[in-house]
């Protein structure tokens, strides 16, 4: 996938998982990206196919991140829907109409300490609120938005990402409102399973595990430097 050149969605997905990449593959995959001037990334399962760890190592790629891939699944709610509250007064609800620019500012807020982000990030989130399938919540304190999640819906599977909460806002509940009500929304849509990823260790793994989340796998993401040179 190409989305831009910084964009963390520029890479591969789901590599060696169908196939047995060769080396002809992975120069013709390096000259997509680089043609298009952006870095060559990878993110790699683990239960790719073992001959794409020696691939990689042996045309320079480094291991640039790690993810905690977690899942549970859900069960169909019997009681009827209910405001969805944190630990604290904090609640979290699916946004309105007209509230789009709302979420879409709230989110990149969460990524002020990375000031770099921002505008990709808000950008982002301008998009997201009109993509088929995803659905936008907003968490507020007495009426004032703290954070933001999205839930992407797809064949019976809820995909949680998209999660930030203002720096300031921290360590009030935030998160696992929005966990909560992320998950009460997509057993009323009859999702079955539901998936996401965190940092290994994070506060964000922490929340999950928390509301029933359990680690699948630890994926890992390549990065191709820009000096190494392609073999094969």
């Amino acid at each position: 996938m190409f989305d831009g050149v910084d964009s963390p969605m520029t890479q591969t997905f789901g590599l060696g998982m169908f196939a047995e990449p060769g080396a002809d593959d992975m120069s013709a995959l390096e000259e997509f990206f680089r043609s298009r001037g952006a870095a060559v990334h990878h993110e790699v399962s683990p239960l790719a196919m073992p001959s794409l760890l020696p691939l990689l190592t042996s045309r320079g790629y480094e291991p640039i991140e790690l993810t905690s891939v977690m899942h549970q699944p859900i069960a169909p709610r019997t009681a009827a829907p209910a405001p969805v509250a944190g630990p604290s007064d904090v609640r979290a609800r699916l946004i309105r109409a007209g509230e789009e620019s709302i979420w879409a500012d709230t989110s990149a807020r969460g990524w002020s300490e990375q000031p770099e982000l921002i505008a990709f990030i808000r950008e982002l989130g301008e998009v997201s609120v009109h993509t088929r399938g995803t659905r936008c919540f907003i968490a507020e304190r007495r009426g004032l938005p703290i954070a933001a999640a999205a839930l992407v819906m797809h064949g019976g599977v809820a995909v949680l990402a998209g999660a930030s909460t203002i720096p300031e806002w921290r360590g009030r509940g935030a998160q696992a409102a929005l966990l909560a009500a992320r998950l009460a929304h997509a057993a009323d849509q009859g999702c079955d399973l539901a998936m996401m990823g965190a940092q290994p260790g994070s506060a964000s793994q922490r929340n999950a595990e928390r509301q029933g989340f359990r680690i699948a796998y630890t994926r890992i993401k390549w990065r191709l430097p820009a000096t190494a040179r392609a073999t094969g």
